[in-house]
């Protein structure tokens, strides 16, 4: 398989696009959203940063609620989307890379939930960490959310398995390498008759290798919830120093 450094800035268009917007259901953006307003701990007409916000169900959520949501992401297919289930442009949506946020000093909150986080180098997780740090307000939180711990990821991982969302099928292969430190996952999609292939790899980090991250590019974090190697994921509450 071959793992293109920059497979996010192609992968996300399409089928992928379709599957990755059919795959959470209403409810459960729902349930999301009231969690995110709970450990954001900042009062509706604040001004929020979702990035990467992919078609944006969150941040729409939380526009809803009456906060000021930024949206930034590189994927036209998935602002295409965010923009038509927006008519009343109630969140402002833009296309840029993650680690390219021009704002200093200016949000109250901001927050990079699912699978998001890892998709660069080691040098790229840390200028995007960075970058959200010069965005936000002293002592503003950033919500991460990521699953690619090295410790809850060996216990969890599964070699094979398919999902399904709305009318496609999909087939997930991963593969850890443990000298990169990378999870490498091959995506195979099934719908309408078609098959199509993608590649995508995400840096797994160690749980104390995430913190120190954190601190690095300037913020204070703690978990949300206690986190074990049995977790899941692992939600951080990190402070702008």
């Amino acid at each position: 398989m071959d793992f293109q450094s920059n497979w996010w800035s192609t992968f996300f268009d399409d089928v992928a696009a379709e599957m990755w917007v059919s795959a959470v259901p209403p409810d459960q953006t729902e349930r999301e959203a009231a969690l995110l307003m709970k450990l954001l701990d900042v009062p509706p007409g604040s001004e929020v940063l979702d990035v990467p916000c992919g078609a944006g169900r969150l941040s729409l959520a939380l526009a809803s609620a009456g906060y000021r949501i930024t949206g930034v992401d590189l994927a036209a297919a998935f602002l295409d989307r965010a923009r038509s289930a927006d008519p009343r442009g109630s969140v402002d949506w833009n296309q840029r890379d993650m680690r390219d946020l021009p704002w200093r000093d200016r949000f109250d909150a901001a927050f990079c939930v699912g699978n998001s986080f890892g998709y660069l180098d080691d040098e790229g997780n840390a200028a995007f960490l960075s970058s959200v740090a010069s965005a936000l307000k002293p002592g503003a939180a950033f919500v991460l959310e990521t699953p690619m711990i090295v410790e809850s990821l060996m216990r969890s991982l599964k070699d094979r398995f398919w999902v399904k969302a709305g009318d496609v099928h999909l087939l997930v292969a991963n593969r850890y390498d443990h000298v990169r430190g990378r999870l490498d996952i091959e995506y195979t999609f099934v719908a309408g008759g078609r098959t199509t292939v993608r590649t995508g790899t995400h840096r797994a980090y160690t749980y104390r290798q995430l913190l120190d991250l954190l601190d690095t590019a300037g913020f204070r974090a703690e978990p949300a919830a206690p986190w074990t190697i049995d977790s899941s994921k692992v939600t951080l509450i990190a402070r702008k120093r």
